[in-house]
């Protein structure tokens, strides 16, 4: 059972979870994924460091959250600040310039390029319907005229006389952009987009595909470690968002897109059933714009991972709650994770958490809880009970800082610091 790591076809299998040996008095970065988060960990007087930074995943039962959003091009912005809006609200909207298509004329006509301005019965701005006659010829005493007509709808862009070709534009395509989340407008930018602000509970997975969608929360697994079959799965279920627990197969979400599931939220899917679903092997590149008909969030990796029991519990609690999600997935620089977000009534002290802040993101400290995403421990969780300042050396010769865990079966391991994740309460 892989973690998404393996879709980047680890190029440094021999050194995985490895961090280079560095000078005694200095202290590892972060492991790939913590972007740009640098500190100075402060010593205590054990020998142990007060804390460290690891990349985390937010399960959080409420926070205020921030949502830019912003359209491709500039357009028109819809609301104001103050405004109220519902999820499936459209707060921006532009129009995307329409395709292109070249109709020879001169060819149809069988007249020299220079002269099929004189023959063309459409001006340039113009529209024009699918079949209608752009260009005639005069005939031969108003017999035997050849004609030139539009293959589509649209507008009559431009006549080169050079090429004996016109420039014919389809029609604008619209683009609109919702609000994704019930909340509260706090900013606007001119031609461009929002900031929307809104308080709930939220989770980032692991892995998705399909982009934003917004539905039901419906649990239809009974415990974190079942797997959601496509029995399980009824018409009922239309425009939901499904909770399974330790696996998705191909079958069930087949079954799920043909009765309108707008989403499903599982542990984890197996990576030939991803294949299959997709028709294609995936890459590294960012998830999020497949066209599926569905919206797939994998809170734990690939394979059968019964979800985490903090995470199951915390959707089970939001049964019948409206919820977004999103499965755009990002797994090199700029790391975008999968998202669910279901909207509460904000308590009165609630402050806004935008963007997590380098003085916040992913701190590992004695009692913080983490997720293993290494083998032989994969997919286990537990709390930090030691960060030893000293370098431990590896089976692999390697020198790396290491962390102690106490996991939930009780267990007490130690791991170097790259092999676990920061899970992010609230």
């Amino acid at each position: 059972m892989a973690p998404v790591g393996a879709l980047c076809k680890r190029a440094h299998r021999k050194k995985r979870g490895c961090k280079p040996r560095l000078p005694k008095d200095t202290f590892s970065h972060a492991p790939v994924g913590a972007l740009s988060k640098r500190a100075h960990p402060i010593l205590l007087e054990d020998k142990q460091l007060a804390h460290a930074y690891t990349p985390g995943l937010k399960v959080t039962a409420g926070m205020t959250i921030q949502k830019e959003r912003r359209l491709p091009l500039q357009g028109e912005v819809l609301v104001q600040v103050g405004d109220a809006v519902k999820a499936e609200d459209v707060v921006a909207k532009a129009d995307l310039p329409g395709n292109v298509q070249l109709l020879n004329v001169a060819n149809l006509l069988s007249v020299p390029a220079g002269d099929i301005a004189e023959y063309m019965i459409k001006p340039i701005g113009a529209p024009v319907a699918k079949d209608e006659v752009l260009a005639m010829t005069k005939g031969i005493f108003g017999l035997f005229k050849s004609q030139a007509r539009s293959p589509i709808d649209g507008e009559l862009e431009s006549v080169s006389d050079v090429t004996g070709q016109i420039i014919l534009r389809e029609p604008p395509i619209p683009v609109e952009v919702k609000a994704y989340a019930d909340g509260t407008i706090t900013e606007t930018v001119p031609q461009e987009g929002v900031t929307l602000e809104t308080y709930g509970t939220y989770i980032q997975g692991i892995f998705g595909i399909g982009g934003e969608t917004i539905g039901t929360l419906v649990v239809v697994a009974d415990a974190p470690d079942s797997p959601l079959t496509e029995t399980q799965i009824q018409a009922s279920h239309r425009d939901d968002i499904l909770v399974g627990g330790s696996l998705v197969t191909t079958e069930a979400i087949q079954k799920a897109i043909q009765l309108g599931v707008k989403g499903i939220i599982a542990g984890g899917i197996d990576d030939a059933d991803l294949r299959e679903l997709l028709g294609y092997e995936l890459g590294v590149a960012i998830t999020g714009s497949e066209e599926i008909g569905i919206t797939l969030v994998i809170t734990e990796g690939f394979g059968s991972i019964a979800m985490a029991e903090q995470t199951f519990s915390l959707l089970k609690s939001r049964e019948g709650m409206k919820t977004s999600i999103n499965g755009a997935t990002q797994i090199r620089a700029g790391v975008v994770r999968p998202e669910i977000l279901i909207p509460l009534a904000a308590p009165s002290n609630a402050t806004a958490i935008g963007e997590p802040t380098e003085s916040t993101e992913g701190i590992l400290q004695i009692g913080s809880p983490i997720r293993v995403i290494r083998e032989p421990y994969f997919g286990k969780l537990g709390r930090v009970t030691a960060l030893p300042v000293a370098l431990h050396k590896l089976e692999t010769e390697a020198n790396v800082r290491v962390l102690e865990i106490a996991l939930e079966d009780g267990q007490t391991i130690t791991l170097p610091r790259a092999n676990v994740e920061a899970i992010e309460e609230g």
